[in-house]
């Protein structure tokens, strides 16, 4: 049990909306006592409840939750609402208690969802199903707090039974349950909120966030490593206290090391919201929504809370969970834990002329466009470049091949075409690509391809980058299910920082190219996409061609 304490700083009390000097006692992990300074007394900082990021994949971050954790506590995150949806479509339930007995070896406050869609749709090859009994068994397990995001909106709007009896499980143990609809507004919008959704975190506009609010959805803004909408939502923060939270979602550990939701918090601020209302949406609404085991600076609470610099840089100075102090100076005070490795990863080389796509005669091809900053794509149709009877790279107009090989068992690559990837020479490749988690790679030719890919071959897992005119072949192994290491977030965010320096070297733009290319993946994100299995239509919701 920790040691009992007192500390004399500026107490943020956001129930009041005031800020007043006073010493607070801690015993027994939880405040004794708030009493107000004498004039005169010295106050340190400023004291607030800790920050909770409201919605996150923590395999994307590439760390293990208590590695996550430990890295998180040292920017004043006490807990996250987090989805092993990534790590449940690789081993299914087995994933979700991965995840559960990882983090019980840890004080942060993990809120584990049960995953809604394993596998997300019928389109990919995942590795596991979480059945509706599944679910039903997650959910009475009282570490498990919500329905993670049910990606399958038309599904819902559709009336799928398997959908709708997960959503009943979850409202039935009163549970949240999480909506994930990108681009839904109007009447579709409040159709799918009206069948059980009490949140969404995937709005890329205002417009479309005040009609989910209007539905009585709350919105989590997202500010990921590859999407980021924080800049177009962040007036809702102050125009519909209460109804938004902030999270990341996706975050990669070269971003996590610099900070996390108490940069979100110092924008909005910067931008000119109010700092209680920034702060409420940081501390108190994720806990009142999910609730959450988490102090909120009251006499009686846990005491989960943050001593920050200021009330506009936003920096922890000292962070507490549970009285424990965790993280000071920057420097975590969480323990390591030695993590256990799980995977399903059946490995098969790839040779660089099964990457070859026969010209067909086809006049039209078929071309994905990403767009830096969004989950997103859009598509056009070009004149396809051909050498030697196939459909090759066009480095020159930004065009280049997009692979996805089945990681569970040996079958012929899926190919399309990408824009926004900006190569101009080299491949990079990932087993890290939502939601099923085959290997994806995009390169300017078959040699570079086949090598990127057999890198995460080799390694069960992981991300790499090749260039054969560069004598280049680097990778990060990531061997638990292929989405996590198992080193620290400085070990793990160094090896990335290499490759992401090599992708931008050969001329991606991209600010973050390796979290985009895992969502090239993402079939229930329109418009297209490619899955193990082909070129996919999110708008349609079906295959489609890549030459016609």
């Amino acid at each position: 049990m920790p040691a009992e304490f007192s500390l004399k700083s500026n107490v943020v009390d956001l129930a009041a909306g005031r800020v007043f000097a006073a010493e607070v006692r801690v015993a027994q992990g939880k405040i004794a006592a708030i009493e107000p300074l004498a004039a005169g007394e010295t106050a340190e900082g400023y004291l607030t409840p800790g920050f909770i990021d409201a919605h996150v994949h923590v395999e994307s971050s590439m760390l293990v939750p208590t590695e996550f954790a430990r890295a998180a506590v040292t920017h004043g995150t006490v807990g996250s609402v987090s989805d092993p949806h990534e790590i449940g479509n690789v081993l299914g339930v087995a994933g979700v208690e991965y995840m559960l007995e990882n983090a019980s070896h840890t004080p942060f406050k993990f809120c584990f969802g049960a995953p809604s869609c394993v596998p997300a749709t019928t389109f990919e090859t995942a590795g596991a199903t979480i059945t509706v009994a599944d679910v039903e068994a997650l959910l009475d397990n009282p570490r498990i707090g919500y329905l993670s995001e049910m990606m399958n909106f038309p599904g819902v709007l559709g009336g799928d039974p398997e959908c709708l009896a997960k959503i009943r499980a979850a409202q039935e143990r009163g549970k949240p349950v999480d909506g994930h609809a990108p681009g839904l507004r109007g009447e579709q919008a409040a159709a799918y909120i009206a069948a059980g959704m009490t949140t969404d975190h995937e709005c890329f506009t205002i417009e479309e966030a005040q009609d989910k609010l209007a539905a009585g959805c709350k919105i989590a803004i997202r500010e990921g490593s590859a999407a980021r909408n924080f800049d177009a939502l962040q007036p809702l923060i102050a125009t519909h206290p209460g109804m938004v939270m902030l999270c990341s979602d996706d975050k990669h550990p070269d971003e996590l090391a610099l900070g996390h939701i108490n940069s979100l918090v110092r924008r909005a601020v910067a931008a000119g919201t109010d700092v209680f209302a920034a702060l409420r949406a940081a501390c108190q609404t994720p806990v009142e929504h999910y609730r959450l085991p988490v102090g909120q600076l009251r006499v009686g609470d846990p005491a989960d809370m943050v001593l920050l610099d200021s009330l506009t840089e936003f920096n922890a100075l000292r962070t507490w969970i549970d009285g424990e102090l965790v993280a000071e100076g920057g420097r975590t005070l969480l323990p390591r834990v030695e993590p256990q490795v799980a995977n399903h990863f059946v490995a098969s080389e790839v040779a660089a002329e099964e990457l070859l796509l026969p010209a067909m005669g086809g006049e039209n091809l078929q071309v994905i466009r990403a767009i830096d900053g969004q989950l997103i794509t859009e598509s056009f149709s070009t004149e396809p470049r051909e050498h030697a009877g196939f459909v090759t790279s066009d480095p020159g107009r930004d065009i280049l091949k997009l692979v996805v090989v089945n990681r569970y068992s040996k079958a012929p690559p899926a190919i399309a075409f990408i824009r926004g990837f900006g190569l101009t020479e080299g491949a990079i490749a990932s087993s890290v690509a939502h939601d099923s988690h085959n290997v994806i790679a995009v390169g300017v030719d078959e040699v570079d391809l086949s090598t990127a890919i057999n890198l995460v071959m080799d390694n069960q897992g992981g991300l790499s980058a090749a260039s054969h005119s560069s004598g280049l072949a680097e990778a990060l192994p990531l061997p638990v299910a292929g989405l996590m290491a198992t080193g620290t977030c400085q070990e793990v965010g160094d090896a990335y920082a290499t490759l992401d320096k090599l992708a931008k070297q050969w001329g991606s733009p991209l600010r973050a190219p390796y979290m985009t290319l895992s969502f090239m993946a993402l079939l229930v994100i329109p418009a297209l996409k490619l899955s193990d299995r082909g070129l996919f239509d999110g708008y349609r919701f079906t295959f489609t061609q890549v030459l016609s």
